[in-house]
Order: C-alpha cells, then structure tokens, then sequence
C-alpha cells in the first residue's frame, strides 16, 4: 500500500494550492480534502513558510515546482528549481517531478532517502498518446523510482478518455490519470473508479484544465 504521509491512497482527493496557501488550504480541509498540494511555482510568498503553515492543519504535503514545459509557470533556471526543491523535500510529505526532467533522477534518488512519496508526472496539453505509448509512459515512471505514476492527457474524443481509463484499469502499480480539458472532465471522479489513487481538484481557482472543486469531487465521489 503506497501511503503520503502515513495516509492509505485509495481515491484521494487532492487540493492543489498556490495563492494565499494557508487560507486555500484551512478551506480545502473544510471542503473534504485528503491531501494538500503545494505549487512552488505559482506561489506569491516564501516556498519554506508556506509549507511550515500548512503542517499545522495536519494534511500531507505534496510539493510540486512545476516547469513550464509541463504546465507550470518556473521562470527561473533548471537549476535552480530542481535545487529550491530538494530544499524543501524535508519538509514535505511527497514530491512530485516530471519523467523528463534532466536531473530526475538525483530528486528520486534524495526523496527515497529521506522516506518521501515520489510521483513522476507526464503531461500532455495537446493530445491523447495511443494506448500503447500511455502504457509506456507509466512504466517507464514506475522503472525511473515512482511510488505512484502520474498521467495527465488532453482527450479530443470520448474514446480517447476511455483509452486513459483502459491504461488505468490495467497498470501494475500505483497510478494516477486525469483526461484534462472539457472533454475528459468527468475523468476526475470516474477516474478513481478504474484504479487512479489520486484526483485533483481546486478551492478557489483551477490550476489545470477541467478540474471540479474539491466539495464537487468529493460529493461525486461518495456517491460512486
């Protein structure tokens, strides 16, 4: 059983977080959320206080520096934001790092060493790769060191969206897959159903595409 921060993963709901952390993050609690995530990249305050704030609701961390590359909003080198976060990785729960990164594999090797959770993420913008490609994309997070291998496509048809749900049924290990956008919106809660540990949702404002708040997915969710 893979676990962040000594919490079981089985349909979590996770809050991505950026502005106002401690705010976002007290509403997300009172919303349902299980875990926290916290956008390094997209933070308006100091990365280390934001996260001793957010220790003190008793939510599990993620941290998250997200490239541009992949969706996020870094401006600064490559360099630079694998080091602020390694720097933070002592503080956090887990740590979520992108499958091509170039220095993946020493933030994989530092977070196993200290105990942590590690996703490897993937992102697709424009597309949804062939079953067969998104298969591989997970087992190559899962030989790259993640406990749990996240997936995130842009669907252009329903059948791409169940072509995800395909993947997701039939992986080995711990995943988490999400069909971003408008077309694979409902990919957030049925998602979970077919094996997806994790879903994403937000508290005031999305941070990715066709993402529900988090009271809507967990509303869903129990329903289910």
């Amino acid at each position: 059983m893979v676990r962040i921060g000594g919490l079981p993963l089985e349909r979590s709901i996770v809050a991505s977080i950026s502005k106002n952390p401690l705010e976002s993050a007290s509403k997300a609690k009172k919303l349902g959320a299980d875990l926290i995530e916290l956008r390094i990249d997209l933070l308006d305050m100091d990365a280390r206080t934001a996260i001793l704030e957010l220790k003190k609701l008793d939510l599990p961390v993620i941290i998250t520096n997200r490239m541009k590359q992949e969706g996020g909003a870094w401006e600064g080198s490559e360099d630079e934001r694998i080091r602020i976060l390694l720097s933070l990785l002592p503080l956090a729960d887990a740590i979520d790092i992108e499958l091509c990164a170039q220095k993946r594999d020493d933030v994989v090797k530092k977070a196993k060493t200290e105990g942590k959770t590690v996703i490897i993420s993937t992102h697709d913008f424009q597309n949804t790769p062939e079953v067969d490609i998104m298969a591989g994309i997970i087992n190559e997070s899962f030989e790259a060191g993640a406990d749990i291998a996240k997936l995130a496509v842009t669907p252009n048809t329903l059948l791409d969206v169940l072509h995800l749900l395909e993947v997701t049924l039939r992986s080995s290990g711990k995943v988490c897959t999400i069909a971003m956008g408008n077309i694979g919106r409902h990919s957030r809660v049925v998602a979970p159903i077919y094996g997806s540990v994790m879903t994403y949702g937000y508290v005031d404002k999305p941070t990715a595409p066709g993402q529900l708040r988090v009271d809507e997915l967990k509303s869903i969710l129990t329903i289910l």
